[in-house]
């Protein structure tokens, strides 16, 4: 007998690799970022280890995003 949990199971969380062309003046704001953050945090970051958690960031924020999404998987589920 499996015993019943709280806590659910885990999503897939396998990496899933992007690539991305990027115009050269978002390039230098990236590694400008990249340059900033490493000051703020003493702590060196790639701008490749940066994009993902920008990327959730701004997704987290989107309230329109999270209300479309919200409305589409009602009207899946329904």
């Amino acid at each position: 007998m499996m015993p019943t949990l709280k806590l659910a199971r885990l999503p897939d969380r396998t990496p899933v690799k992007l690539t991305v062309h990027v115009l050269p003046d978002l390039h230098e704001a990236l590694t400008a970022y990249a340059a900033v953050y490493a000051e703020a945090y003493s702590e060196p970051a790639t701008v490749e280890q940066l994009v993902p958690a920008m990327l959730s960031s701004f997704l987290d924020s989107d309230r329109g995003f999270h209300a479309a999404r919200t409305q589409k998987n009602k009207a899946s589920a329904g």
